[in-house]
């Protein structure tokens, strides 16, 4: 893949970050680099004040800095810098920092040396990754502590990831026969002062949520037909009347899918309207769709601009605020609180479903209930992670806690906003897994008249886990939901829902 600092999207993102794909620099990109670094150059042997380069930091702004001292002034800030806590970041979630941040230097307005991107990209295609904590990014100023990590390891003195565990980075990239890089001036500043931690966190989780709501999808058709709902309200005609475009898309597949289902056809004749978990489903799963490509379009834009600071054009050079990651933190609160409502209209299914008044199935979803109580508990479960995903929906932006004397008096807290992404989809996926056993076993109750999708759903589900006859550990049927959902058998079904994003 070659990057330009124009062309970034979610799909390069995937390929690089879950796909090992390697990354180098376009001929145009590296010319704007050297434009770039020339134009600072001149600049600075002008005598003109430079921010970060010689000058200190944030509030010490002031102090001004010597020439000879201004290679020792970047070094110290990627050391100081380095003050991060928490767990490590994932192999994804740090690639995916390195390709962003790698792509918004491309674009030629930081100062910065070609070495600088050419090293950044080394690392990222040998398959090592530094060790960076997942907390310490107020998001404002950039994401300061992460990609100080993330420096501090491409100059030798930070750690990396080897085998799950923490290593020194000098030991890693001797082994990987990868020199360590000598920071010069402005790189370490225009290395930290941006938004590529949020942006590439937030990124990966926009990749998984792509995929819980084509799952959610799929996981819906074979309980909504158990429940023997109608798919009136799914008429496209109707849905149209709504300008609403993740609506029309998300109801047009479900329609078209229902209408090979015998039972629904049954219950199109006689039913009048069914309850909103049901009936709603392409006004819910459309809303959430829409509220998906709109922080899509956020991220790409983020991820192809420049973000650092001050910038450099010519013979003009500026101190703004690109850094300030309230964009990608406003975004990334939205997808946490679409999210947490996608799981919560599946509960609600699963609620229905495992009741025997509202479903006319047998109680909770076994044969002998009183002495076997079934999936009773799974529904329980999923009420667990719903209320733990509203606790994470508060919104990160809409906390601010100065910094750097205050100098730095309003910060975006997106860092965290884009972090709780992370549990949120994995609480997702737990949530429509349950949703996956239950349907499969609602089928088994009452079998006659499915549509071909879900009888073929079912019966990938029944080579992996067995019918429910009496109770067991429904724990392990979860379980093996989750990983089975992530599997290559099931891609070939996950490929017939992929419509709702066409």
């Amino acid at each position: 893949m070659i990057i330009d600092g124009e062309s970034l999207d979610l799909d390069s993102v995937y390929r690089v970050c879950f796909l090992g794909e390697k990354v180098e620099i376009s001929n145009e990109a590296e010319r704007r680099i050297r434009e770039g670094r020339e134009s600072l150059l001149k600049i600075i042997e002008d005598g003109r004040t430079v921010y970060g380069v010689n000058t200190g930091y944030g509030s010490l702004l002031n102090v001004k800095i010597s020439r000879e001292d201004s290679e020792k002034l970047q070094l110290n800030l990627i050391r100081s810098h380095s003050s991060g806590s928490g767990k490590p970041l994932s192999v994804e979630k740090v690639r995916a920092m390195m390709l962003v941040r790698a792509n918004s230097l491309c674009r030629g307005y930081s100062g910065i040396s070609t070495d600088l991107v050419n090293k950044i990209l080394e690392i990222l295609n040998s398959g090592a990754y530094p060790f960076v904590p997942e907390y310490g990014s107020v998001g404002a100023s950039g994401d300061l502590a992460p990609l100080a990590h993330l420096c501090l390891a491409l100059i030798g003195e930070g750690e990396m990831m080897v085998d799950g565990a923490r290593a020194e980075a000098s030991t890693v990239l001797g082994r990987l026969g990868i020199k360590p890089y000598r920071l010069r001036e402005k790189e370490a500043i225009s290395f930290i002062n941006g938004t590529s931690a949020i942006t590439g966190i937030g990124s990966i989780e926009l990749i998984r949520a792509k995929m819980n709501l084509s799952l959610a999808a799929l996981s819906f058709i074979p309980v909504m037909e158990a429940l023997k709902g109608t798919s009136k309200a799914f008429s496209p005609w109707a849905l149209e009347t709504r300008k609403q475009k993740g609506q029309i898309k998300v109801g047009r597949l479900l329609y078209e899918v229902l209408q090979g289902s015998q039972r629904i056809i049954e219950q199109d004749r006689i039913k009048v309207q069914d309850a909103y978990t049901l009936r709603c489903t392409p006004q819910v799963y459309g809303a959430v769709q829409d509220t998906i490509r709109y922080v899509e379009s956020v991220m790409v834009s983020e991820m192809n601009s420049t973000t650092d600071n001050p910038l450099i054009k010519g013979e003009e050079y500026i101190s703004c605020g690109n850094f300030h990651g309230e964009p990608v933190a406003l975004v990334s609160d939205f997808l946490a609180i679409a999210l947490t409502d996608l799981g919560n209209m599946i509960e609600r299914r699963l609620a229905r479903i495992t009741d025997s008044s509202l479903s006319g199935l047998d109680p909770f979803l076994v044969k002998n209930s009183g002495l076997n109580s079934g999936f009773m508990i799974g529904q329980y479960s999923a009420a667990a992670l719903c209320n733990r995903n509203k606790i994470l929906a508060y919104p990160g932006s809409a906390d601010s806690i100065p910094t750097c004397a205050n100098q730095e008096d309003h910060v975006s807290m997106g860092a965290n906003s884009a972090l709780k992404l992370e549990e949120i989809n994995t609480n997702i996926r737990r949530i429509i897994a349950t949703e996956m056993v239950m349907g499969a076993q609602a089928m088994d109750l009452s079998p006659d008249g499915y549509s071909a999708l879900s009888v073929e759903l079912h019966d990938i589900i029944r080579k992996h886990i067995e019918y429910l006859h009496e109770d067991r550990p429904v724990y392990r049927d979860f379980e093996k939901m989750e990983m089975l959902m992530e599997s290559e058998e099931f891609r070939s079904m996950l490929e017939k829902i992929e419509g709702i994003w066409h």
